[in-house]
């Protein structure tokens, strides 16, 4: 895909978030060139697993740019990136607060000569609040806002997420931020000032979190699989693992019961709707897992299919590669 063809885009951004914005930028035809400190993004070194001799996060968030080693301290360099900033279209930087004012490459700098660009900023807490100053992660994030403390099993320590969900939705943010100024600027000839943040990122997926809390004043807690505003909705115990079952509304629900021959739950005013259900969550949950224990997972999900019971395995990273699923959509390619 070539939509973004001439488009070029100076990405002096490390680690995971501002990499993985202009890669999704890349992909739709974007020039991106990386700029890299002496010594490279440390990201490289993140590993193992490697693919050769570079961290395979580095990999997943760096394909189709170009790269080159800038010592922006010393005066050449920087003579060279204002050269590469008068042709590009976007200038993103993450760099610790105050770094960028300090190499002399700030928003009000940058723009003064270039007020066509669009200038992006990535931070862990944004531009104000008695923590902007302070560098981040995604764990911390995860942390900070909530997520880890709403993650994991109730009866277990707070988790992180699986993956790097802050950094990867802060890419996605920003990659649909850029192609809004783009279009903006397509219209006035001017550029703006993108400004992303760890923290915005993090609130947002927290969001009905938030709002059920700011609604009841009740903090909600750790679940394991379930969601606490949906039941059953959860992975249920099988003969050798589990199954994830998702019974969304009351239609999916009668369904369920009827495949496990639990017709008289079905038919319970106090398993009615959903929120009788997730009044009575224990009850519901205990029902179903007595019956889901007596099959094995293959054929639990066969009759949930059958039954129109949406479901899902819960897979290894191994089976999902080689998943006839995930081959037909064509995100795993060979290089």
């Amino acid at each position: 895909m070539n939509v973004l063809g001439g488009v070029r885009i100076l990405d002096l951004s490390q680690n995971m978030a501002g990499p993985y914005c202009t890669q999704i930028l890349a992909d739709l035809g974007a020039d991106v060139l990386k700029i890299e400190p002496p010594g490279g993004d440390p990201a490289r070194a993140w590993g193992p697993p490697f693919w050769g001799d570079v961290g395979a996060l580095f990999m997943s968030v760096n394909r189709n740019k170009r790269s080159a080693v800038l010592d922006l301290k010393t005066e050449d360099a920087s003579s060279v990136l204002w050269d590469l900033i008068g042709s590009a279209d976007v200038f993103l930087q993450a760099l610790r607060p105050g770094a960028i004012e300090r190499l002399g490459f700030s928003e009000a700098e940058v723009r003064a000569r270039r007020p066509e660009l669009i200038y992006v900023s990535i931070s862990a807490y944004g531009d104000s609040g008695p923590r902007r100053d302070l560098a981040g992660y995604d764990p911390l994030l995860q942390a900070y806002s909530g997520l880890a403390a709403n993650t994991g099993h109730p009866d277990a320590p707070p988790a992180r997420a699986g993956t790097s969900v802050i950094d990867l939705g802060t890419g996605m943010w920003g990659a649909l931020a850029i192609l809004a100024a783009l279009r903006s600027r397509d219209r006035s000839g001017v550029g703006s000032h993108v400004q992303l943040s760890l923290l915005d990122t993090a609130l947002g997926f927290m969001a009905y979190h938030l709002t059920g809390y700011l609604a009841s004043g009740i903090a909600p807690e750790r679940s394991g699989t379930a969601l606490g505003l949906i039941c059953p909705y959860q992975a249920f115990p099988t003969r050798d693992g589990s199954l994830m079952i998702a019974a969304a509304n009351d239609g999916i629900f009668s369904r369920l019961c009827a495949a496990l021959d639990l017709g008289e739950m079905g038919n319970d005013p106090r398993f009615a709707d959903n929120p009788s259900r997730v009044s009575h969550r224990g009850q519901v949950v205990a029902a179903i897992s007595a019956r889901t224990a007596t099959f094995d997972t293959a054929a639990l999900f066969d009759l949930m299919r059958r039954h129109g019971v949406p479901c899902a395995p819960i897979h290894t990273v191994p089976e999902v590669v080689a998943d006839p699923q995930v081959a037909s959509t064509g995100m795993l390619r060979q290089a």
